[in-house]
């Protein structure tokens, strides 16, 4: 194996009309947000889904926007009940109605038209920050535009705090509160980054491993796996032509690994200077890719930021939400974004 396929493995494994409910256990209500196709020089613009879960005590008056990270969508996340129990079934009942957008290529927003072939062509990879950025902008100007609210608190896991830290710096008007969960941030560990292609095929048992890989040896294992089964096939369905390969697999931008390998090269895609609303930094204990230092840096960056919270979990990794640590992150987010 060459030390370039070594450095790619180790970054992936490391890493508007509204329609019926599409989960009806969950009241999740769809809407799409149109796309733009490419025509007579028109740039392509992806049609989007943003999903929502209202609150009874507050169906529009407090709204909270999910960005998931770079392997799953919103759906998976979020929206996902865990021992009978989501972390928005957590904020609706605090109040917030919870939104969960899905990046282009993710779940049932509209894939990138480079996804539609067999295999990934030479191309540069698909679904950047500054991209996935503009995403969030339209996202929240939808939100706004249906619920009257004027700002909105916005959560961000792993990657997906790239483009929300992009779209926060730029447009500080529009975010109330900022919660980076499990941020990936500066390092220098890098020489430089590969050619990736513009997407990959991730399978179930890539996701178990994330799931159980940062787990320390002899500790009880924090994944319910009761639950895993039903996860690993609405995961499946996010991609319709997941069981079309052998094993099954779901196609995903590489985006957001080139953007997380170029921050390992020291190469920031945003300025977390430029962040002027209240954050808070909320990890795991075993969490191995947003690690003391790394929220050291962070909190470092964050010079403009009015207030800055940092919270560790106890026996938690990268994937807390869907862990037995999970409560104690719906606590913590809960309790900043009632704050003042």
């Amino acid at each position: 194996m060459s030390a370039r396929t070594v450095v790619i493995t180790v970054v992936l494994l490391a890493i508007f009309f509204r329609g019926a409910p599409i989960m009806a256990e969950n009241d999740l209500h769809l809407f799409n947000l149109p796309g733009v196709p490419a025509a007579d020089g028109q740039q392509w613009q992806p049609r989007l889904s943003l999903m929502v879960q209202r609150a009874d005590a507050a169906p529009n008056g407090r709204a909270v926007l999910y960005i998931h990270g770079g392997t799953f969508p919103s759906e998976s996340s979020i929206f996902f009940r865990f021992g009978g129990r989501s972390w928005a079934d957590a904020l609706n009942d605090a109040g917030f109605s919870v939104w969960g957008l899905d990046f282009a290529g993710y779940g049932r927003s509209e894939n990138y038209p480079l996804m539609a072939q067999d295999m990934p062509p030479e191309a540069e990879p698909l679904g950047r920050a500054p991209d996935a950025a503009q995403q969030i902008e339209r996202a929240v100007h939808s939100i706004m535009t249906e619920t009257g609210v004027s700002r909105v608190s916005v959560i961000a896991h792993s990657w997906g705090t790239m483009p929300a830290g992009l779209f926060a710096g730029a447009h500080p008007e529009l975010v109330d509160r900022l919660i980076f969960f499990g941020p990936i941030v500066r390092r220098d560990v890098l020489p430089a980054v590969p050619s990736l292609g513009p997407w990959r095929l991730i399978t179930v048992a890539e996701q178990k491993q994330r799931f159980t890989e940062d787990v320390p040896p002899g500790a009880a294992p924090v994944l319910l796996e009761a639950d895993f089964p039903a996860w690993a096939e609405l995961y499946l369905k996010a991609d319709p032509t997941s069981f079309s390969r052998t094993p099954p697999s779901v196609k995903t931008p590489t985006g957001p690994i080139a953007d997380v390998m170029n921050a390992w090269s020291g190469e920031m895609p945003y300025d977390p200077a430029k962040i002027s609303t209240p954050i808070l930094i909320v990890r795991g204990e075993w969490d191995s890719l947003c690690q003391d230092t790394d929220a050291d840096w962070l909190r470092q960056a964050l010079r403009a930021a009015p207030e800055i919270r940092d919270i560790i979990i106890p026996k938690a990794t990268h994937l807390m939400h869907l862990e037995r640590g999970r409560h104690a992150l719906y606590t913590a987010s809960v309790e900043f974004l009632r704050a003042q």
